[in-house]
């Protein structure tokens, strides 16, 4: 299973903004430059992330980017439901001409959910605290 890389950087976007004090906000340019994205791509992510209530955004010459909800409240499991299309592997009778006596359908539908059960237990918090790895990597650059 590979993700879509708008999830990949998703995720990214949320552990760099979780990984910042609770007065800082960041912006678009900042997170394109630290992940190395297109900016408008970004630029939806962040616009589907602040949609999904994960991300508030603040307009005007103070504003910025910062998460709505506590790190601690923002679960992998449940993101990857909101933005990730999670259909494995087409079982449609018009696709598939053994799905009615496949077998398989059913054990990659179990997985997903074990897949997705496990990532139930991991939020955001979790990946940033007491990771001072991290927070050295997402540190910006002195000048």
């Amino acid at each position: 299973m590979q993700l879509t890389s708008f999830t990949d950087y998703a995720l990214r976007t949320l552990i760099y903004v979780a990984s910042l004090n609770d007065e800082r906000l960041t912006n678009i340019s900042e997170i394109t430059e630290l992940l190395g994205v297109q900016r408008s791509h970004m630029m939806k992510i962040v616009n589907k992330l602040a949609q999904l209530d994960y991300l508030e955004t603040i307009r005007g010459r103070h504003g910025g980017i910062r998460l709505k909800m506590p790190a601690e409240q923002i679960y992998v499991g449940k993101l990857m439901r909101d933005i990730e299309p999670l259909n494995l592997i087409n079982c449609s009778p018009e696709f598939c001409s053994i799905t009615s006596a496949c077998r398989l359908k059913n054990k990659i539908e179990q997985a997903k959910v074990a897949f997705l059960s496990e990532l139930d237990e991991c939020s955001i918090l979790s990946l940033v605290e007491n990771n001072e790895e991290l927070m050295i990597l997402l540190a910006p650059a002195k000048p």
